[in-house]
């Protein structure tokens, strides 16, 4: 967690009590709402809460192994067993060493129900999750994107409030796979697409494979997308464009940890590092609309801002003591 990032006593001990009732628990529908209440409070909660979650099976697994107790071990390896808490805020420093290095995957389950099943997964800002469903499909995150995944005996829906996500659906005709956003959804039954969705963005829907079906906000009616298509709406409407090879694969590129701009402005290019990395990157209104292009890696932010200022843009790059960045017009010489 960056620095400039650091989550307040308030929301690590609510994020403990959350990590608490989901770890082998039944919630219900007025706790899930609560729950996605707080979640879409602060988009750090989802990654906090993926933390605790995480350190709770990860000091599980190795408590045994610290005390010597190692038939317990071996049971643990072999046998399915649920995961309890611990009583977080009593184990402050071994906690945060725990959260620095765990890899946050949370996945949820409601016991007692064989047809139905629900799991949170989360990807922590500057790391990308990739996840099987048990149903086959694979979902790949995004830095700083969850997503709620309900697999049910005739559907299959995941939520995406805000963030990025690939999936590849195995195919299950009785059994559509929904993915719903804030500004609309997309409907298939086994096929390969991208969905970016954001409070500041457009809605965007990239198809690397088959088909689908997407109803974006009101829109009367929805749209049919095939391979290569990529659908963006937003305020201005819903327009699809066919993307040749080369464009696929620049659309696709964070799944290889990279970014492609393209004529972009430099304030949604740095919108989209500040992303990814959890950091605050703001742009004075003379620059913020100079364009870009260009391909970066998204893991090397330094790298990024050091060729902004070393030609790219006419512009000058500040960073403060707190870790926010502000990039300016560069002085007159």
């Amino acid at each position: 967690m960056n620095p400039s990032s650091v989550p307040s006593a308030a929301s690590e001990e609510q994020a403990s009590l959350w990590a608490a009732r989901l770890d082998g628990s039944d919630l219900s529908a007025a706790d899930r709402a609560d729950l996605e209440r707080w979640l879409d409070a602060d988009p750090a909660h989802r990654t906090l809460l993926a933390s605790y979650c995480q350190f709770s099976a990860d000091l599980e697994q190795q408590l045994p192994l610290i005390a010597g107790i190692r038939d317990e071990l071996a049971e643990f390896r072999t046998t399915a067993k649920t995961i309890r808490p611990f009583p977080w805020l009593r184990w402050p420093i071994l906690a945060g060493a725990m959260l620095t290095a765990a890899a946050v995957v949370v996945v949820i389950l409601w016991p007692g129900q064989p047809q139905n099943l629900f799991q949170n997964i989360a990807a922590p800002v500057a790391q990308r999750q990739a996840v099987t469903l048990p149903d086959g499909s694979r979902v790949e995150l995004n830095a700083g994107t969850a997503v709620s995944v309900e697999l049910r005996a005739d559907a299959r829906r995941v939520r995406l409030t805000d963030g990025e996500a690939f999936f590849k659906v195995s195919r299950d005709a009785a059994r559509p796979f929904i993915v719903e956003t804030p500004a609309g959804s997309v409907r298939v039954t086994g096929t390969e697409f991208n969905v970016r969705s954001s409070a500041l963005d457009p809605l965007e829907v990239t198809v690397l494979e088959g088909s689908v079906q997407v109803r974006a906000g009101s829109s009367p009616a929805p749209q049919m997308l095939h391979a290569n298509d990529q659908l963006v709406a937003g305020p201005e409407g819903v327009s699809v464009t066919p993307l040749s090879s080369a464009q696929l694969g620049d659309a696709l590129a964070w799944r290889r940890g990279e970014i492609v701009f393209t004529d972009t402005p430099l304030r949604e290019a740095l919108a989209r590092f500040a992303r990814y990395h959890g950091r605050t990157l703001t742009a004075a209104d003379s620059v913020a609309q100079l364009r870009m292009g260009g391909r970066y890696s998204l893991d090397d932010l330094e790298g990024f801002l050091a060729a902004l200022q070393d030609g790219i843009l006419p512009v000058q790059v500040t960073r403060s003591p707190d870790g926010t960045v502000h990039v300016d017009a560069a002085p007159r010489s």
